[in-house]
């Protein structure tokens, strides 16, 4: 193993100045996630303010459910991909708790980047209702027509999006604790701007 180097001014003694980060299909897979997550987020809390049975709600549903559908594509390829394409270790003087409760937010996260669009569309299908896809191509639905099960399905994409605020709340905290309190590189293994290293 390559000792560690002196840290640059401002930063942990303890951090090596190199650290191995994320490649650069990973790093584009993240950034877009998020920020179709932040879409997705925003059209679904304007979409009960447009009036129901107008041009302007029926817009935002397409938009909302197109985005949801795209995250899920996404997220499904990205969990292909890291199968393949594991991710980069840790820096050895990393708490051993912090790197569990970290593994287990990243893994909560897929989870319900997964479950939030399928649960969307659930509760479509099970209302009989197919859902388009920017209007450029109708997912049909592929379940038998169950008002009751629709009704669960949209119980649980409303109740999951706090479960996922919180989790997101929790995975940003801690990105940025590492930053500005700890004064680590953490953060800079996902950084968009950064080479891999």
């Amino acid at each position: 193993m390559r000792p560690p180097i002196a840290a640059p001014s401002g930063s942990s003694p303890a951090d090596p100045l190199e650290i191995e980060c994320y490649g650069p299909a990973a790093r584009t897979l993240h950034w877009l996630v998020a920020g179709l997550a932040v879409a997705v987020v925003g059209l679904g809390w304007v979409m009960p303010e447009a009036p129901r049975e107008t041009h302007a709600r029926d817009v935002l549903l397409l938009l909302h459910r197109s985005v949801g559908l795209s995250i899920l594509a996404l997220m499904v390829f990205r969990i292909g991909w890291r199968l393949s394409h594991p991710a980069p270790s840790l820096p050895p003087n990393f708490p051993r708790l912090e790197a569990l409760a970290a593994h287990a937010d990243h893994m909560l996260l897929y989870l319900m980047f997964i479950v939030m669009p399928v649960s969307g569309y659930l509760n479509a299908a099970f209302a009989g209702h197919q859902v388009s896809f920017f209007g450029l191509v109708a997912v049909p639905p592929l379940v038998a027509e169950n008002p009751r099960l629709s009704q669960t399905a949209i119980a649980v994409h409303l109740t999951g999006q706090f479960l996922v605020y919180g989790l997101v709340a929790v995975h940003v905290g801690a990105a940025l604790v590492h930053r500005f309190v700890r004064r680590n590189r953490i953060l800079d293994r996902m950084l968009p701007w950064r080479r891999a290293g």
